[in-house]
């Protein structure tokens, strides 16, 4: 399905346009990106070392690193890109201090419960569909690609996760973007380079999260198998070692990665790093 979001005169106004296309890495999976003329802030968690995030069923995890910024120091937002709606992706503090007024693009199933709560500008995508967003003389693409959370019927109690390909549509130049969202190795993965071939730089989520024994997001292992399929010329490994439940911290990563002759399109960022994404990719 196709989709059209017009971004309204005062948002566009409001987030200056930046001089290059970049990323900051805030921590976890939040990423502040600047690209194609947008301000575009995933999976918002800004809670504190020592503090606990909801994941549903009773279970929490407690953060292990403090964010690189707070939300009030963020500059104008256009749009929240979230993955899918986990304690840990969209905590307590996007909850209270995010503008409510703000577009999140999501899965239909985040999108119900950021209503629930007052985001009333959340817009649901299914697996494949087709989001256009203008802003001015600006337009970007966003699609949703496959992501499953968990292994077999595990899943089925586990949040509907999407991944994500954006494309600045007028700017040729602009690096094409992927970004996994927390999901585990699968078949259906394999359609994503079949129908982006030609990504230049991939966000692949880690860590290894296991919750009660179980892992839920991809390891080392699953990661370097995830970006050799979806092939981008940059790999930026996120999702790592923020919250007690990782397992596989960024090391085995970077060691995997090199062992498996793919260590020099791998891009490491630390909290609070930035990674400029004009030129890159092939």
């Amino acid at each position: 399905m196709d989709l059209e979001l017009t971004l309204p005169t005062t948002r566009a106004a409001a987030s200056a346009e930046p001089d290059e296309d970049s990323v900051l890495f805030i921590g976890n999976a939040t990423l502040l990106l600047r690209y194609g003329g947008f301000t575009i802030l995933t999976d918002p968690t800004f809670v504190h070392r020592h503090e606990k995030v909801d994941l549903g069923y009773g279970m929490s995890s407690t953060r292990l690193t403090d964010p690189a910024m707070e939300i009030a120091d963020l500059p104008p937002i256009d749009l929240v890109l979230l993955s899918h709606f986990h304690g840990d992706h969209f905590d307590q503090e996007a909850q209270a201090k995010l503008d409510r007024s703000l577009p999140v693009v999501t899965t239909p199933q985040a999108r119900d419960a950021l209503h629930e709560l007052g985001f009333a500008q959340a817009r649901g995508l299914d697996t494949w569909d087709r989001m256009t967003i203008t802003k001015g003389d600006r337009r970007l693409v966003v699609t949703a690609c496959p992501a499953r959370h968990g292994p077999g019927v595990t899943d089925l109690v586990l949040p509907d996760v999407m991944g994500t390909v954006l494309e600045a549509d007028q700017h040729t130049s602009v690096p094409k973007l992927y970004i996994s969202g927390d999901t585990l190795m699968y078949d259906d993965l394999e359609a994503i380079p079949q129908r982006h071939p030609d990504l230049d730089v991939g966000f692949f989520h880690l860590g290894g999260t296991k919750v009660l024994g179980i892992m839920v997001t991809m390891d080392a292992d699953q990661g370097v198998e995830a970006v050799r399929l979806i092939d981008p010329a940059i790999a930026i490994p996120i999702h790592y070692e923020d919250y007690d439940v990782f397992t596989s911290p960024l090391s085995d990563f970077t060691a995997a990665a090199r062992e498996a002759g793919i260590g020099d399109r791998v891009r490491v960022l630390r909290r609070g790093d930035s990674y400029a994404l004009d030129g890159a990719g092939r």
